[in-house]
């Protein structure tokens, strides 16, 4: 998952562990670098304080005990005999070598035999010689073992030079490094307390960041142009926060004015669409009847011996169209006004046989769980709503074989359950979303009002009516009503 996909609690709590994990890491690598600078300051001045043993040694031992002359050439003489008690004292190698860089004299330790220089090079040479206090340092690493080397020089009573002194010193940090060990494994258990902790206090202060940014979410997610919005209230909240949950109730404000427009606006179009689909409906039986009368008045013959079978037929013909036009009216009434609900207790489940008695297919099956379900509804809005579900049902099924409508009735949590199916031709992805709308039909003949009705009477009760469809499968009607 990108970082750009989470949630900012998620966001902040990664933040500051990984804040936590990182100042863990600093901390140890600082506390190593400092243990590394006080072990090598600790073996330099332990370095410099046995040199400055030895060269007291050395100047004690010219100025009392030597009986040669204090000279280059009698470097080895003068030190043959004092240089191994002075080593072993000191526990560390001693090398003495002419200006020249040869070595005069030495003494020998086991682990380091084989490293000892017997001609010292120009670089040591000059670097001793160019020095401030014409002293020089070299390190080396052999078998992990680090050496420290100085080189020197050894003067006469009159600070004249006459050799140079190289002392050799094994750094051993064996207690120090046992030390470090142990630190940082103190510091470990430590660091993971702290971490337990932090991850605690982490989540907590993450949740209470984003608690207000939650609380506006969660309103936002809710907020639609067809709901009943409300505003955000949030206490303590900060000065962003705050500006948020504002404009947040502002738009609130001219959302609920814009939704009053657009309902007062998609009501006076409605209306509009239902005049103008009333004269189209009206027009249908107009043009027959103009014709039917046009026709009559032309071939009229008071003589004519079929003249009474004649007045029959136009009549007949007339009849049909006023009926027609009357149950167009009657339609458009229906459709425009409200349900007016006469609520009274009744079995449903008798109601729903009822309303399924006018129907003589016999592949219309009716199915309940139980033999008395009570509810308070209107008796006839019930009927209206099961005839039309089970008419449109039965038109769907005029080109399909092995014709099947099953009607179910149950209860559950005090609703009443209504479900029409069906094995017809199914609705299309494109007209599911105009199933409900007023005038909207598939068929040749009819006006689509029926389940507009429908959802009309159902959304009385506060219910709700929703159905599921595949193409040449079926469809499957489902209306859910409180029983008060």
């Amino acid at each position: 998952m990108k970082l750009k996909h989470l949630s900012l609690r998620i966001r902040i709590f990664l933040a500051m562990i990984l804040l936590i994990l990182l100042a863990s890491i600093l901390i140890a690598a600082v506390t190593i670098y400092q243990y590394k600078e006080q072990t090598d300051e600790y073996n330099q001045g332990r370095l410099e304080r046995k040199e400055e043993s030895v060269k007291a040694s050395i100047n004690f031992w010219l100025e009392r005990g030597n009986t040669f002359p204090v000279d280059e050439h009698n470097l080895y003489n003068i030190f043959k005999d004092k240089i191994h008690e002075i080593s072993a004292i000191e526990k560390l190698e001693i090398n003495i070598y002419d200006l020249k860089g040869n070595m005069a004299i030495g003494t020998q330790s086991g682990f380091v035999k084989s490293d000892a220089l017997s001609n010292l090079s120009d670089t040591i040479i000059n670097n001793l010689m160019n020095s401030f206090k014409h002293r020089y340092i070299n390190i080396k690493t052999i078998e992990g073992n680090s050496f420290q080397s100085s080189y020197s020089y050894i003067t006469d009573n009159k600070f004249k030079p006459i050799g140079i002194l190289n002392l050799r010193y094994l750094q051993d940090n064996t207690a120090q490094d046992k030390d470090l060990q142990e630190f940082l494994i103190r510091m470990a258990y430590v660091y993971l307390l702290m971490f337990l902790i932090a991850i605690i206090l982490a989540y907590f202060i993450s949740s209470y960041i984003t608690r207000s940014i939650k609380a506006v979410t969660d309103k936002m997610s809710l907020t639609g142009l067809n709901r009943r919005n409300e505003k955000i209230f949030l206490k303590d909240a900060s000065a962003e926060m705050y500006t948020l949950v504002s404009a947040y109730n502002e738009m609130i404000d001219e959302l609920e004015e814009s939704a009053v427009k657009l309902a007062k606006g998609e009501r006076e179009q409605a209306w509009r669409e239902m005049a103008k689909q009333v004269a189209h409906e009206i027009k249908n039986p107009l043009t027959p009847m103009r014709l039917t009368v046009q026709s009559f008045q032309r071939k009229f013959d008071p003589n004519d011996p079929k003249i009474y079978e004649k007045i029959n037929e136009f009549s007949k013909t007339l009849i049909q169209q006023i009926d027609t036009m009357s149950s167009i009216a009657s339609a458009f009434s229906n459709f425009a006004k409200m349900p007016t609900q006469n609520r009274e207790e009744l079995n449903v489940v008798e109601v729903v046989k009822y309303a399924l008695d006018i129907f003589a297919e016999d592949y219309i099956s009716y199915f309940s769980d139980k033999e008395v379900i009570i509810a308070e509804l209107d008796k006839t809005q019930l009927i209206r709503i099961v005839t039309n579900l089970v008419k449109n049902a039965t038109q769907a099924l005029i080109e399909v074989e092995n014709k099947k409508i099953e009607i179910t009735v149950s209860e559950k949590n005090e609703q009443v359950i209504i479900i029409v199916a069906d094995n017809g031709k199914g609705i299309s992805i494109e007209d599911k979303e105009k199933v409900f709308e007023p005038k909207f039909t598939t068929k040749s003949s009819g006006m689509g009002l029926g389940l507009g009705m429908v959802k009309n009477i159902v959304e009385a009760y506060n219910g709700t009516i929703d159905f599921t469809s595949q193409i040449n499968k079926g469809t499957v009607f489902k209306i859910i009503i409180p029983k008060k």
